[in-house]
């Protein structure tokens, strides 16, 4: 790799949260639904996709996740997403596995489920059971895009069956790997591997492909890619970020592994309570950087910082807690503080 250029941390920091639309909302329209799950939207902890969206959408109700220019599925590395239904066949084809046997279990999956509901809906459990295996391993069939689902936390998944895109599962990984770069750029194959849930191998021949459309970088934890034409928009001066956001846990803006995790949150202290080894906490986004984890119960929105806020940071971190779109809520929700 001849790198090109380096790039500064603060750069890469301004690129993604530019390229996430966290630095400043995008207006209500179903568009900007599209946009904002544009590298997916992780939602394995109920109701984080709606988060992600309110994050980086103006005006988002409670019901957005559900919104019908959307679908549900089991996306890269098999956690639960929500993904614009138009880009269904990236999130799933993307995955479809190559070597015989993962792709035979894929597609048998699928066509018994598919015989089996013949147009119906159902739990996932009874859906499972009625064809004779584990409910969990239904997911094996979700990268052939045939398999959407309903999940709204409290109960099991609701599952039916689509007719398959109509896209070839290489280019299906290739736009798969261009959103990845786009959306979390600078990156690896290594990387987009991890994230994808697909083999090494794989990543490499998608990032090989691509080469022409790519630029080497050098990052503050080593050789990377982006898509030349970001080339610009990371180059230029970082913009002014937003004063707060809350992401929940899995949003893309931190999706991250290894060396990448440096850039985000320096303090190697700091990391293991925003990566643990268990569910995710929310990240608490001030002035564009990590600045402590969240978590809720119910009404109640609790942060532990790693820094004194300002009066006005803290004004606005509670003014982005109180306008979060929760549904079913009785009582106006309310923020406790804690410093670590």
């Amino acid at each position: 790799m001849t790198v090109r250029f380096a790039v500064t941390r603060s750069q890469i920091l301004s690129f993604r949260r530019q390229q996430g639309f966290l630095d400043e909302r995008l207006p209500a329209k179903t568009e900007s639904l599209r946009k904002a799950a544009w590298g997916g939207l992780q939602d394995s902890v109920p109701r984080a996709a709606l988060l992600s969206i309110h994050a980086r959408v103006d005006g988002t109700i409670s019901t957005d996740w559900n919104h019908s220019s959307l679908v549900q599925l089991w996306g890269p590395r098999f956690n639960v997403y929500v993904v614009a239904a138009q880009d269904l066949a990236l999130f799933s084809l993307g995955r479809l596995p190559v070597d015989t046997k993962r792709l035979a279990r894929a597609e048998m999956t699928a066509r018994r489920l598919q015989t089996f509901l013949n147009g119906r809906s159902m739990p996932f459990g009874e859906a499972g059971r009625g064809i004779g295996v584990v409910p969990n391993s239904l997911r094996y069939a979700a990268p052939t895009g045939t398999v959407l689902m309903r999940w709204n936390g409290a109960h099991q998944p609701i599952v039916w069956t689509v007719p398959p895109p109509d896209m070839e599962p290489q280019q299906a990984r290739l736009e798969l790997a261009r959103r990845y770069l786009h959306v979390f750029g600078p990156a690896t194959s290594a990387t987009f591997a991890r994230w994808a849930g697909i083999p090494d191998a794989l990543a490499h021949a998608a990032f090989k492909e691509l080469a022409g459309i790519l630029t080497p970088v050098r990052t503050p934890t080593g050789d990377a890619w982006i898509l030349a034409k970001d080339e610009t928009t990371l180059r230029a001066q970082p913009r002014p970020a937003a004063p707060a956001r809350l992401l929940p846990s899995g949003d893309a803006f931190y999706l991250a592994w290894g060396a990448d995790r440096e850039i985000l949150v320096p303090n190697a202290k700091r990391r293991p309570e925003l990566w643990t080894s268990r569910v995710w906490p929310g990240a608490l986004l001030v002035g564009g950087e990590i600045t402590g984890v969240w978590r809720r119960s119910s009404s109640e929105v609790s942060i532990d910082v790693w820094r004194r806020l300002t009066w006005s940071e803290r004004d606005a971190v509670e003014t982005e807690a109180m306008s979060l779109p929760l549904p079913d809520l009785n009582r106006p929700i309310t923020v406790r503080w804690a410093y670590t």
